[in-house]
């Protein structure tokens, strides 16, 4: 039996509790003091940190011990009832205290905290938007639109309040499941994505110094390394996380829904600029590439508002593979071009090595393979992004091959260019 937690909040509170039974927040007078923004969305900060992770943990395990573990209708309804009604009468509290009002980061914040409660509604089938043509869940979709709109985000949570973003209480980030696979999932996830970062952060810090200057080669090093540990926390996540489990109970969250009348995919492991930055300041990937450019497009309004400006920047600087390239007539046999150019060739080999371990590892393993035996019909809600799995697949190994710098005529790949400037470097 899932002890009670919320006492009831339609435009002002009687009681919180926690699940210890202890009141959280406590009002006296409910006619006369008259809750301020920042309590309410404190109020639902703590539920989702708590009760959430209950409900969602609780309908988790049924799921689980089901013989056809992908069936959600028909079971733990009434748990589902008690998720879906106690987020509903907390957002509805928020509502009406003005939110779009609040700083931007606190605004960000809450966009994910509505995000995560429509996410885990979606899940457990409570919206399903084949079936719809506007959200069931009127007041999450109006606040995640007052908020995403004045952010000029998707209004949904995406990677970044799942992941990097993801405030910490106590030693605890949030979560939708006290699920160990989820724990695991979002660790190693968080720490490859900041490692990405670190590498995007020490190739934007060359753009001012220039290819050329004795500090790009120290910064090439930093990124070389950031990158190795890329693949250190894939390794990581390869070995440790649960295949059965993240794909029955974790990646179930990341589907898309309506938010309103629109569809909007789910979070994505890419959604930050680190990334991309990486792909474009090397040159393995390039803004005048459409295919390329139209991933850059299709992404932006899933990254936060700081990482927007970043990526917007990176797509008008040139590459360090064509400014090498540039520089070669003139200073091919300059004792700074072996150096830096040598090391840039590192940089680039170590970042796809990322990609194709990704691609190889961790998409092979935990989605192509899981879901082989699945009906048809189980197929065609599978993905994040909301194409089928088969142009998932094929549109995410084109982004590797980009990256590895492949040698193939059916992607625009840099391999000829790498070829001719690791000829450079070793004539001299």
């Amino acid at each position: 039996m899932i002890p009670p937690l919320f006492y009831g909040i339609v435009g002002e509170i009687n009681g919180y509790h926690s699940l210890d039974g202890s009141i959280l927040l406590q009002m006296t007078d409910s006619t006369s003091f008259r809750l301020t923004t920042e309590a309410r969305v404190s109020a639902f900060d703590a539920w989702l940190r708590t009760r959430f992770v209950e409900l969602n943990t609780a309908l988790e395990e049924l799921y689980f011990r089901q013989a056809d573990r992908a069936v959600v209708q028909g079971t733990g309804d009434p748990i589902k009832m008690q998720l879906l009604n106690e987020g509903r009468e907390l957002i509805i509290g928020i509502l009406s205290a003005r939110p779009a009002e609040s700083p931007g980061a606190d605004r960000f914040e809450l966009l994910g905290d509505v995000g995560f409660y429509m996410a885990a509604c979606r899940r457990h089938e409570l919206t399903e938007p084949d079936r719809e043509t506007r959200s069931p869940l009127t007041e999450a979709s109006t606040l995640a639109l007052i908020l995403g709109s004045s952010l000029g985000v998707a209004p949904r949570c995406t990677t970044v309040h799942l992941q990097f973003q993801n405030r910490a209480a106590g030693g605890a980030y949030k979560c939708f499941t006290a699920l160990e696979a989820e724990r695991v999932f979002s660790a190693f996830n968080t720490r490859a994505q900041v490692a990405y970062m670190r590498a995007a952060d020490a190739l934007l810090r060359i753009r001012p110094l220039d290819i050329s200057h004795p500090v790009a080669y120290d910064l090439l090093v930093a990124a070389e390394q950031a990158l190795i540990d890329v693949q250190r926390y894939n390794k990581n996540l390869f070995d440790a996380l649960d295949v059965d489990r993240f794909f029955y109970s974790v990646r179930p969250y990341f589907k898309p829904h309506r938010v309103g009348v629109n569809v909007y995919r789910g979070a994505n492991a890419g959604d930050f600029a680190g990334v991309n930055e990486v792909d474009m300041l090397l040159g393995l990937c390039r803004a005048d590439d459409p295919a390329y450019a139209q991933l850059v497009a299709e992404k932006l309004p899933y990254l936060a508002p700081e990482d927007q400006l970043r990526l917007e920047r990176c797509l008008g600087y040139s590459s360090f593979l064509d400014d090498l390239l540039d520089l070669a007539e003139q200073s091919a046999g300059a004792t700074w071009f072996a150096k830096n150019a040598t090391q840039f060739l590192r940089v680039c080999e170590a970042h796809g090595k990322a990609a194709a371990q990704h691609h190889e590892l961790l998409v092979s393993r935990f989605i192509e393979t899981p879901s082989a035996h699945l009906p048809e019909e189980q197929k065609e809600d599978l993905t994040s992004s909301g194409p089928p799995l088969s142009v998932l697949l094929a549109a995410l190994e084109r982004l590797a091959a980009r990256r590895q710098a492949l040698d193939r005529d059916d992607i625009p790949s840099r391999y000829a260019e790498l070829q001719r400037l690791r000829s450079l470097v070793e004539s001299t």
